[in-house]
């Protein structure tokens, strides 16, 4: 590897991830938040759980962050399976939808700048995992979202219970000037997963993507449908989204929708 490689974007927002997750933990035990004393009492059960979901939460996130997100396959095909690729992925309703890297582009794929990939059923680019959210991460990166709002919570409650106001400016700033920083910046955080769970969860339960979400009247797919056309209701939406099941793919979705749309009422 290369020594510049080091200094990727990727390498410094996933490095800088890891160190602000420990050093609010350390800033947690070191101040004298019910954390601290559960562990100088000698109750490990809670501090322990508390690491633990802590590391947790960081290994969905290098999970998320350095999986494959649903890349198309850029390779080059023959003229004639690339036909054949075509009659198969892209309904005759369907105009044909085609990008510079990677030929034809499945129905809801969407061509990344950042990551300069296609990747199939494009939700978003996340720069702070530095990687797409797609069709093979999207689960896991929900996981990843409740988990690590669950952890902020519980840290911004650790963090409350060591603050003590009825002291001099001074010595309060001297005291609880860095765990009074991390507090805001967990109330941060906290708002922002909060916020980001909700939508997905929106968007999962109605089988659409925030990609589709923002620019439905940009897509043709979208477009020339009043509704969405892959919402199967929430069961069956929460059942394909989590577990891959009812399995098929997202252009025989569209066509049933199509066929059933078109055909007369009786």
């Amino acid at each position: 590897m290369a020594p510049w490689a080091l200094l990727s974007p990727g390498v410094l927002v996933r490095t800088g991830h890891t160190v602000l997750t420990w050093g609010i933990t350390l800033v947690l035990f070191l101040h004298d938040t019910e954390l601290r004393q559960w562990e100088e009492q000698g109750e490990l059960l809670l501090p322990l759980t508390f690491l633990l979901l802590v590391l947790g939460s960081l290994l969905l996130y290098l999970a998320v962050s350095l999986m494959d997100p649903g890349y198309v396959n850029v390779q080059p095909q023959p003229q004639e399976e690339l036909k054949e690729e075509q009659t198969a992925m892209v309904p005759p309703a369907i105009p044909l939808r085609r990008c510079r890297y990677c030929l034809v582009l499945p129905l809801r794929a969407r061509h990344c700048r950042e990551c300069r990939r296609c990747v199939r059923r494009y939700d978003h680019h996340c720069p702070w995992m530095e990687n797409c959210v797609g069709e093979r991460n999207h689960p896991l990166f929900v996981v990843y979202l409740a988990l690590q709002l669950v952890v902020l919570l519980w840290g911004l409650y650790l963090a409350w219970s060591g603050l003590r106001f009825f002291q001099p400016w001074g010595q309060w700033l001297r005291s609880s000037g860095l765990l009074f920083a991390t507090f805001l910046l967990l109330s941060l955080f906290s708002l922002v997963a909060s916020l980001l769970l909700v939508s997905h969860l929106y968007l999962v339960a109605s089988n659409t993507t925030t990609w589709e979400f923002i620019s439905s009247h940009r897509i043709a797919y979208l477009r020339q449908r009043p509704s969405n056309p892959f919402d199967r209701g929430l069961t069956r939406n929460l059942a394909h989204f989590f577990c891959g099941w009812p399995s098929g793919s997202w252009e025989t979705l569209w066509a049933e929708e199509e066929e059933e749309g078109s055909s007369p009422a009786v």
